[in-house]
C-alpha cells in the first residue's frame, strides 16, 4: 500500500537558512537514518521525497463560482506549513509509524493513497 507522509514545519524548528551547519548536518543525519531504515525493511520503498520551499514561495489556486483566483502564498494562514513529503510503499500503517521514529520530531500527517481503479 502507498502512503503520503507530510512533514509539517511548526515554527519550533529554525528555518533551514538560519540553522548552523552543525544543526543542518544533525537533521540530515536523521533523514539519512530514515532512508536506511526503509531500505533495510522488507516490503518498504521510498517512491518519492522532497523538501519544499517556504509557504511564502507557494501559489494558491482557488475555484469558486466559476472563477479561478491565483494568489501568492500558502492556502491558509497557519502556524504550521508543509515542509516536505515522502511517498512510501509499505505493507501497512504500523510499519510506516515504526519507521517515522527515525525522522526529526516534526508534526507528521500520514495518509493512505487511494487507487481509483
Amino acid at each position: 500500500m502507498k502512503y503520503v507522509i507530510l512533514l509539517m514545519a511548526d515554527g519550533a524548528e529554525k528555518p533551514w537558512a538560519d540553522q548552523t551547519p552543525e544543526e543542518q548536518a544533525e537533521l540530515m543525519t536523521k533523514f539519512g537514518a530514515f532512508d536506511e531504515a526503509c531500505q533495510a525493511r522488507a516490503g518498504v520503498e521510498i517512491l518519492a521525497g522532497e523538501a519544499l520551499g517556504d509557504g511564502d514561495a507557494s501559489t494558491t489556486v482557488r475555484h469558486a463560482g466559476g472563477t479561478r483566483t491565483v494568489t501568492d502564498g500558502p492556502y491558509a494562514e497557519a502556524v504550521e506549513g508543509l515542509g516536505g513529503f515522502y511517498l512510501l510503499e509499505a505493507p501497512n500503517l504500523d510499519v510506516v509509524l515504526e519507521l517515522l521514529e527515525f525522522l526529526p520530531r516534526y508534526d507528521i500527517q500520514v495518509s493512505p493513497v487511494v487507487d481509483p481503479m
